[in-house]
């Protein structure tokens, strides 16, 4: 096979060197810059990485500009609408969907794995009352290394493997734990006679003293929604996990570095700022005046939901998630709620302004997700904590797979400096 280079030229040395072109499968090809400094002295500058590969990953594809996400090749589409959560949290561990047989043991596993440890939940009482189920979060899953030695090793394929089975199955329980906290109620041990989203739904809801009775409509839609945010590439919080991964830390710390990052309102509070956004909106009248806000460059105003800074087209997710929000609209959402007509008239007319369209500022995948969310019940602090859940598949197959990557090294990125020159120390009483 030929080898394929780019070559680069210094205007003022007459320097040229050869770079070698990586192609993937999929996407465009990449050019190997990794001994452009050592042989040519220059670094490279992309704030925001917009045109830097940090690795490569057979996990997961997006082709922005024609609205495509795959998942080891199968389209999102599909596995949302044939799938579930488990049978693609199996995917993108073991790169391949499973047998019957296979997926039943590995959800076997995964309800093996639900309980944690009693004296960790006693952890959530060090926090306060009032602390935001995030922030509880970060802190009960990065304790997580306290408990659980046998599975810290990140050298031996074992211990990541168990590690990975273990996040993904108490992810559920830790996030229960964090919202009846937050509510003062007593915490519901898990049921392993229940789905992964059964269970959690079961968690967050029960209590002791009244059954209850997961609905399969809401069971089905936050099945959806976490097949649909379980990994997206090379996000801020994966490359987070990735970059915490790649010092040799402890997988439960680097899943805790990945909730803090999911955390920014840029990232995984995206849909708790669409019903924040709503509220400000108020009414339906009230459309026109925020449209308008929201076209003019000088008002800070956004529209939130609205557009992806990686699909160009319209979201897939969104048009899978689209529907499902109307079935949960149908069964659980209250008639009288002014902020569930408010959002559908949002959509309406966003859909048929030149403006929007012109721009695809189409309604994403958290735009939908948050009135889901809301619809049944669950509180907006609790929005990124579900995000969580879900996307924690994706974390930890990331970060097997960087893991087993023969030559992976520590990240270490460059910077730009614009700082001081060398000056000299002067002395506190010459200055």
């Amino acid at each position: 096979m030929t080898r394929k280079t780019v070559t680069i030229t210094d205007n003022a040395t007459g320097k040229s060197m050869e770079l070698e072109v990586h192609e993937g499968t999929l996407g465009p090809p990449a050019l190997d810059i990794s001994n452009l400094y050592r042989d040519f002295g220059y670094l490279t500058y992309d704030p925001g990485f917009q045109s830097t590969a940090s690795c490569s990953s057979g996990i997961t594809f997006i082709d922005g500009d024609e609205g495509v996400l795959l998942y080891h090749g199968y389209p999102i589409e599909q596995l949302a609408a044939k799938s579930s959560f488990l049978e693609v949290a199996f995917l993108l561990l073991y790169s391949r969907l499973p047998r019957q047989q296979e997926l039943e043991a590995f959800a076997a596993k995964i309800s093996k794995h639900t309980m944690i440890k009693e004296s960790l939940r006693g952890f959530y009482k060090g926090f306060y009352h009032d602390a935001h189920p995030m922030a509880s979060m970060v802190g009960v899953v990065g304790s997580l290394s306290a408990f659980y030695h046998d599975s810290t090793d990140i050298h031996d394929p074992a211990h990541r493997e168990l590690a990975a089975l273990r996040m993904i199955a108490k992810m559920p329980t830790i996030a229960a734990g964090c919202y009846k906290y937050s509510l003062g109620e007593p915490f519901i041990y898990p049921r392993n006679d229940l789905s992964y989203c059964g269970n959690l739904l079961h968690m967050m809801f029960s209590l002791p003293s009244a059954e209850y009775q997961v609905d399969p409509v809401a069971e089905k839609a936050l099945d959806m929604i976490f097949i649909l945010h379980a990994d997206h590439e090379q996000n801020a919080s994966t490359a987070t996990v990735r970059l915490a991964g790649s010092s040799g830390a402890n997988p439960f710390a680097c899943i805790s570095s990945g909730i803090t990052a999911l955390w920014g309102p840029a990232h995984g509070g995206a849909n708790e700022a669409v019903l924040l956004m709503l509220d400000e909106i108020g009414e339906v009248k009230n459309i026109p005046r925020y449209i308008d806000k929201a076209k003019d460059k000088n008002d800070p105003f956004r529209l939130m939901g609205f557009g992806h800074r990686v699909y160009k087209n319209y979201d897939p997710r969104a048009a899978i998630i689209r529907d499902m929000c109307y079935q949960v609209l149908e069964k659980f959402g209250d008639a009288d709620d002014p902020m569930f007509e408010l959002a559908m008239r949002l959509e309406e007319i966003a859909l048929q302004d030149e403006y929007f369209i012109e721009r695809k500022l189409y309604p994403n995948v958290d735009f939908y997700s948050g009135i889901i969310y809301k619809a049944l019940g669950i509180p907006v602090n609790m929005f990124t904590v579900m995000f969580a859940i879900a996307r924690t598949v994706g974390w930890v197959a990331q970060w097997m797979e960087m893991i087993a990557e023969p030559n992976q090294r520590i990240g270490r990125p460059r910077q730009v400096y614009i700082g001081e020159k060398r000056r000299d120390y002067v002395p506190l009483e010459e200055r």
